[in-house]
């Protein structure tokens, strides 16, 4: 091979060795944003529903303080300045059946999930009202599969209590301090809600206070 084709022969190697090292570089550099898009992508993406998970938490959070602030349908209420809290002795006359505050007993009734199977005094109950129990009462239209069913829940659930009261209203009522509900059936779904929302409530003049150690019924 003479001289002249040895040089064109390099020449040419040289050209086509460039050539692939352009290319690879090109390469590279289609790589580099290939993955750097792809990443951008998938920040992005995790930032997105990190943000989208974060908002829905709040608003979860928001919906559940909303609705534990808010009372439960039907119930009645009346103002806690409203309803004193002296300790006197004898009978006290209430305005509302069963009561939901007001002056009462020195001595509570025990209301640990206490079912009792008669009447109970208002001015004892009243103050397991303030202790933060929850008073489930009942009279004759009342059926008793309902009955059988409260009584059951009740023995479950510290810091309630149970009894008839056949001079009540409605067949069956929920009292709480300055709350009070009724419903024809024990399988009301507001039921429940009352009990969760009032028991140790924050409604309670005095959260924390003994339901055990009380009166019991004779």
């Amino acid at each position: 091979m003479s001289k002249t084709s040895k040089k064109a022969a390099a020449v040419s190697r040289k050209a086509r060795i460039e050539e692939m090292r352009r290319a690879d570089r090109a390469r590279e550099r289609r790589n580099r944003i290939i993955t750097i898009t792809l990443s951008t992508v998938i920040v992005a993406g995790m930032v997105g529903w990190g943000a989208y998970y974060i908002n829905s938490a709040n608003e979860k959070d928001e919906q559940q303080a909303a609705a534990a602030k808010a009372p439960v349908n039907g119930e009645k209420t009346w103002e806690k300045k409203k309803l004193t809290q002296n300790h006197v002795q004898g009978a006290v006359d209430y305005p509302m059946n069963p009561p939901v505050g007001g002056d009462h007993s020195q001595a509570w009734m025990t209301c640990d999930g206490t079912v009792y199977n008669k009447a109970i005094a208002n001015e004892n109950a009243v103050h397991s009202l303030e202790h933060g129990a929850v008073w489930v009462t009942y009279n004759d239209k009342a059926a008793d599969a309902d009955i059988k069913t409260l009584s059951d829940k009740v023995s479950k659930t510290p810091y309630t209590l149970m009894s008839p009261a056949e001079d009540q209203s409605g067949p069956i009522t929920l009292s709480a301090w300055g709350r009070q509900l009724t419903v024809d059936k024990a399988s009301d779904s507001r039921v429940g809600q009352f009990l969760t929302k009032y028991v140790q409530g924050s409604q309670t003049p005095e959260p924390g206070a003994a339901c055990t150690n009380g009166l019991t019924a004779s």
